[in-house]
């Protein structure tokens, strides 16, 4: 096991399959299992997952929202995701818990890094909803700054495609993959992998990204395990 403590990031998007909109069981059901797998080969895993396919903070500006309430009420559509995966974790046997960034009882647990740690080495899928807490953060941030918090090896950000391209492969049949990439590469080359808040934090605080595509099943335990899969993000 190459990496016994991850945070794994997900949007909320990539649940909703093809649509972009509302929970796509079969795919929920897929993740969870990906992620029950590696839990019983030992490896602790926390989890941020988006809101994008319920609510989008910045869409909600659009449509005559303050950015407060806007990025608010994204926050609670994270809520609702992670109830979703923590149902989908417990139906297969796992154990998971959701913590929220607000104090939101009984739906799920205050954040507090310390329980979250305890949870993790008793075998529990830890996840970590509500954002930061704060408006104006993205959940990117929100996964950088919980990955270094509780100390984990690395940040896995599941996506759609297999890793970092110097554009986008779904749009530009020349797009060429990078294995790896460090940070000062990626921002010199302006690639759009996490927000730049996100992306800062990562790379002061040491903590190496990796870039995979969650929808193939086995990958993430490919990554975990050190398997050559995805784009790694390093100093």
């Amino acid at each position: 096991m190459k990496y016994s403590r991850i945070l794994l990031k997900l949007s909320g998007e990539s649940v909703a399959g093809k649509g972009n909109h509302g929970i796509n069981e079969t795919i929920l059901d897929e993740y969870a299992k990906q992620i029950v797998e590696v839990v019983n080969k030992k490896c602790e895993v926390s989890i941020v997952i988006g809101g994008g396919n319920i609510f989008r903070g910045l869409k909600g500006i659009e449509s005559g929202f303050d950015r407060v309430r806007g990025d608010q009420m994204g926050m609670l559509a994270t809520v609702i995701n992670s109830l979703a995966l923590e149902s989908a974790i417990k139906n297969l046997g796992g154990r998971a818990m959701v913590f929220t960034s607000i104090r939101m009882e009984p739906v799920g647990v205050l954040y507090n890094r310390d329980k979250v740690i305890e949870e993790m080495q008793k075998g529990t899928v830890c996840i970590l909803s509500g954002g930061t807490g704060n408006p104006f953060f993205t959940t990117d941030t929100a996964s950088a700054l919980r990955a270094v918090e509780t100390g984990a090896h690395v940040l896995l950000k599941g996506t759609r495609v297999d890793g970092v391209y110097t554009s986008d492969p779904e749009k530009d049949r020349k797009a060429r993959k990078f294995d790896k990439i460090t940070f000062e590469e990626a921002i010199a080359l302006r690639l759009k992998i996490m927000d730049s808040t996100a992306f800062t934090m990562c790379r002061e605080n040491n903590m190496p990204v990796i870039v995979f595509d969650m929808n193939r099943p086995g990958n993430l335990m490919k990554v975990v395990t050190g398997s050559k899969t995805g784009t790694l993000i390093y100093n």
